[in-house]
Formats: structure tokens, C-alpha cells, sequence
């Protein structure tokens, strides 16, 4: 029960609660006649049931507080039961405690004492609460209704009973919502435990992305700085390319004579070898030639004709040093002789490892000692030493001078 009764009161009696004093309220006959004329009804000239729910609905505690504070000039010393059921009891009469209510009341609702001041009947009036009662506006329906000049006690007596009914609606609305709120409580604790796990987890999970954010990081810095690294390099390699290249205008046409002379190796060396298959041909074929020569002594034949040049009968003429321009010049000479030329100018522009693979495939050898260097020349009289190979060596290069050492070549030892 919302107005439980005050102790000192006798306890009450079957009938309902408006058959029954009520909770909080002294013991009063019910007589609240109609009032005459418009004036509104004052707080302690209504019945003695409608005090508590007026104060209970109407103030809350705080206000009820701060009027006792304000009409006792202190705080009051007590809990909220026995500041409502004090201050239902004095505004049951017209005192301090029951003006300040009054004055509060008329203060908190002063816009529904105006809508309420348009009725001029009964029946408007209750059909005006029945509307209010509804609403968000209770308490101010409440105080306009019951201190309304049409306010009939049948009309008060059905307020109250509504406004009673209310309250205990109102109580098992809170009970129930207060187990909600406890189940609210229970769920809120385990959503509670799994947003705190989830957390970790995030927390965790979001370590490890920083780690290896950081990780990656660092082995990006690492690979700029080789990437830096090598660019640098690139870029001196290139300047030192461009110095080489500004440092030897010629390079390139070196490089293309390089790999003309690797070709004329491989020629050089394919020639040795179809050498040495012909010089094994001649071995074989030694003593039927010498049969020949036996017979061709026997028979007498006519003496040829000398010839003014030199026969070389197919032979390889190596010709070592020269000047360049005399190159095609000594060509000329070999091939209208019967022979093969070869040349390697002693070193100057010529490889001076290809030497001795020219002197290999040679059967002649043409020396020009004033164009050709000494470690040529050293190595090309060494070379004829040890294979037994005919070498002519010529001071002067000319053609003539040529002409006479493939002569000398020519005649017999």
C-alpha cells in the first residue's frame, strides 16, 4: 500500500479505501460540499482523504524538504515517511506548513489552474480531468481538478479512486521494472566480461599489428637505404664509364677490333690445323715422291724457265710490323707470288698474345726491324729458332725491300 497508515491511528476497517481513514491522514467526517460561487478551494478545505495523494503525487521530496527547511527555519531531522505523513497532518488545518504548500502548488501549476479556470460545470470539469489524467500532466490535472470550484465530492471521490488505482499500477509497474532492471544488471555484468575479453583481445591483436607495422617499417628503411646505396653506386659506375669513354675517344673501335682480331684466331687456328692435316699429307705421300724424283733423274728433261719472281708455291708468309698503310701493298706482292699473307703489326694495335698463334701458322717469316718493337722482334727470332721456320728480316719497309726478302725466301739455304 502506497499510503501506509500513520502508527498512532486505529487500524482500519473493512469497506475499501474510501470506505477507510486514509493512510496518513486524522479521522474527519466527509462533508466537502459543493463550493459556492468561483472561488477555488484552499488546500486544508478539501476532504481529509485527497491530502495524502496531493501531497504524494503533486510535491516530490525535495521540494517537501526544501518548504519544511524554509517554514522551520532548519533542517528537519527525520526520514521522508515522517516528513509526508507531518506535513499531510498540517495541511489538514490553515497554518505556515499548509500556506507554503498552497503558495508551491499554485506556483508549479499555474498553467493548468488557468485551462481549468475556463470550466464553468461539473461535467466539463470531469471530462476535462478524464483528458488530463491521461496525460504526462497528472499532478497538475490533479491539484486544478480537486481545488476546482465545480468539484463535486462525487467527482473528488472518483479522482482519488483513479489517482489510488494509479499508484498501485504505478507500484507493480516498478517492481516489474525493477526486476528488469535487476536482469538488466545480471546481462549488463556478462556483456561486461566479454567486452573486457573482447578488449584484450583487440588490445592484443593490436599489438601485433604495431610489431609488425614497426617491423615492416624498419626492413623498408633497410631496403631504401640498399636501394640508396646502389643507385650511388650506378651513378659513380656511370661517371666513371663516361671518364673511361671521354679518356679513350677510340674505345669503342677498339672494342670492334678486338673481336675481329678473336675472329682471325679462330681462322688462324683453322688454318694450323688444315696445316698440320696437309704437312701429314706430305708425310704419307713422302716416298712416292721420291720414287718420282729417282725416275725424273734417270730421263733427262729440259731446263725450265727462270722466272724473275719468287714461287711460293701456296706457302704462308707472316709478315710482322710494316707500316699500316703498306699493309694491302705486301697483300698484293704474297698473293701474285703463290702464297697466303698474314700480318701482326708487332704489337702497337695488334694483341701482342696473338703473335705467337700468327707465327704458328706461318711457313715464312718477314721481320721489319724498323717498325716492329724489341719484345716483337725477340719473340719472332726466338719462335724461328726453335722451329726451324725460314726468317728474313728487313730494315727498310718498302715493297721493293719486301720483293727481295720473298727472293731471299725464295732461293735455297
Amino acid at each position: 500500500m502506497l499510503f501506509p497508515p500513520i502508527p498512532e491511528t486505529p487500524a482500519p476497517h473493512e469497506g475499501g479505501y474510501f470506505g477507510r481513514r486514509a493512510a496518513c491522514c486524522a479521522a474527519e467526517p466527509n462533508t466537502n460540499p459543493a463550493a459556492a460561487g468561483s472561488r477555488r478551494r484552499r488546500l486544508w478545505e478539501l476532504g481529509g482523504q485527497a491530502h495524502c495523494p496531493v501531497i504524494g503525487v503533486c510535491l516530490p521530496l525535495a521540494a517537501l524538504r526544501r518548504l519544511a527547511r524554509k517554514v522551520l527555519g532548519g533542517e528537519p531531522v527525520t526520514d521522508d515517511y515522517v516528513l509526508h505523513c507531518s506535513i499531510v497532518a498540517e495541511s489538514k488545518h490553515r497554518n505556515a506548513m499548509a500556506e507554503a504548500v498552497q503558495r508551491e502548488l499554485d506556483r508549479r501549476f499555474m498553467i493548468p489552474l488557468r485551462r481549468a479556470a475556463t470550466i464553468k460545470c461539473t461535467e466539463a470539469l470531469a471530462l476535462w480531468w478524464r483528458e488530463q489524467g491521461g496525460s504526462n500532466d497528472l499532478p497538475g490535472a490533479l491539484w486544478s481538478t480537486l481545488t476546482h470550484a465545480r468539484c463535486t465530492p462525487v467527482l473528488e471521490h472518483q479522482v482519488l479512486g483513479q489517482v489510488h488505482m494509479l499508484q498501485h499500477q504505478v507500484g507493480m509497474a516498478t517492481r516489474v521494472e525493477l526486476a528488469r532492471f535487476e536482469a538488466l544488471i545480471d546481462e549488463n555484468a556478462v556483456l561486461g566480461r566479454a567486452l573486457a575479453a573482447a578488449q584484450q583481445r583487440s588490445l592484443r591483436v593490436a599489438t601485433e599489428h604495431a610489431e609488425r607495422v614497426a617491423a615492416l617499417q624498419s626492413a623498408l628503411v633497410l631496403l631504401r637505404g640498399q636501394r640508396l646505396a646502389a643507385d650511388t653506386g650506378m651513378a659513380m659506375l656511370r661517371e666513371d664509364l663516361n671518364a673511361l669513354r671521354a679518356a679513350v675517344p677510340a674505345l669503342e673501335s677498339r672494342h670492334d677490333l678486338k673481336a675481329r682480331n678473336a675472329q682471325l684466331a679462330e681462322r688462324i687456328l683453322g688454318l694450323q690445323r688444315e696445316l698440320q692435316s696437309a704437312r701429314s699429307e706430305i708425310e704419307r705421300l713422302g716416298p712416292a715422291r721420291a720414287a718420282d724424283a729417282t725416275d725424273a733423274t734417270s730421263s733427262p728433261r729440259p731446263l725450265p724457265t727462270v722466272a724473275t719472281d719468287p714461287v711460293l708455291d701456296n706457302r704462308t708468309v707472316v709478315c710482322v710490323g710494316g707500316r699500316t698503310a703498306s699493309v694491302p701493298v705486301y697483300r698484293r706482292l704474297v698473293e701474285a707470288c703463290g702464297g697466303r699473307f698474314l700480318h701482326h703489326d708487332g704489337g702497337e694495335e695488334h694483341n701482342p698474345s696473338q703473335l705467337e698463334s700468327t707465327l704458328a701458322a706461318a711457313d715464312l717469316v718477314i721481320c721489319q726491324t724498323g717498325c716492329v718493337s724489341h719484345n716483337a722482334y725477340w719473340r719472332v727470332k726466338d719462335h724461328c729458332k726453335r722451329s726451324g721456320k725460314r726468317c728474313v728480316f728487313v730494315e727498310a719497309p718498302s715493297a721493293a725491300g719486301l720483293k727481295r726478302a720473298l727472293a731471299e725466301i725464295d732461293s735455297p739455304r
